[in-house]
């Protein structure tokens, strides 16, 4: 059974990570950005993560804490892990330089507009775009199978939100080096392969920390997965969301988020 859920767990951040690669065949295959529906989606995404990493994730990371450590000192661990979280994804955002910062919006019309000149240069900003991507996606993994191992509808709902915002960061890396390489082949690769870091930080995670999953290590885990997903809501999802140009969209997707979350975990708790 342990295998099991395992082996689910990985699925999921296979998944969400691969969805990269959707936003390249995106690219390609379609004529115009749906502006409103990734507005609305993206939107979705950041209500499910902030709604499930508030009421649901931070909550079961306290309760593991309390009965490990205590009423008072295990709430402050939770608090501490919780924004040690952002702190952790904040300083890799901190750190990627902001020309290859995934949260830049590309357009489907960039494709054959002329809105980017053919340039090796831009290979190196792709590939930079591609590595930023596969930085990010790290911690995005271990939050997805960290969430399914402990609840697998929990998991399902996470891996589903960040294959969601992954989408346009396919887009992301696949514009600037099809330009550079007049390949979409080479653009797919590389958007793709970008999305392998998701499960490849779910793997080192369980590698890593599943010999140590005490009750406290898992609380800690726990809250900081909850920092990580709501900075990753507040600093890409919705200022993406926004960008498109639809801004009452992401707010109605935000709060269809919440909304759909609350119910799950209503139906299924």
């Amino acid at each position: 059974m342990f295998a099991e859920n395992v082996l689910f767990a990985l699925g999921l951040t296979v998944f969400a990570g691969l969805s990269t690669g959707i936003g390249s065949i995106l690219a390609f295959f379609t004529s115009t950005t749906n502006t409103r529906f990734l507005s609305l989606a993206l939107g979705f995404s950041a209500g499910v993560m902030i709604y499930v990493s508030m009421i649901e994730i931070f909550f079961k990371a306290k309760e593991s804490l309390v009965e490990a450590l205590g009423s008072q000192f295990g709430y402050s661990i939770t608090v501490v892990s919780f924004f040690g979280g952002i702190l952790f994804i904040g300083l890799i955002d901190y750190l990627i330089p902001s020309r290859e910062n995934p949260h830049e919006v590309k357009m489907v019309e960039d494709i054959g507009a002329g809105v980017l000149a053919k340039d090796p240069k831009l290979m190196k900003m792709g590939l930079f775009t591609a590595l930023a991507i596969a930085i990010h996606n790290f911690p995005e993994g271990l939050a997805t199978f960290t969430a399914a191992m402990s609840d697998p509808a929990l998991g399902v709902a996470i891996a589903v939100a960040i294959a969601i915002h992954n989408v346009p960061e396919g887009i992301a890396v696949s514009v600037p080096i099809y330009y550079a390489t007049d390949s979409k082949k080479k653009a797919f690769m590389h958007s793709f392969l970008s999305g392998l870091a998701e499960p490849l930080g779910a793997l080192l995670g369980y590698l890593i920390l599943m010999p140590f999953l005490t009750p406290a290590v898992f609380g800690v885990l726990f809250a900081a997965v909850a920092g990580i997903m709501v900075f990753i809501s507040l600093d890409e999802l919705l200022p993406a969301a926004r960008e498109y140009g639809k801004h009452h969209w992401s707010i109605y997707g935000l709060i269809a988020g919440m909304a759909v979350m609350a119910v799950s975990l209503l139906l299924f708790a």
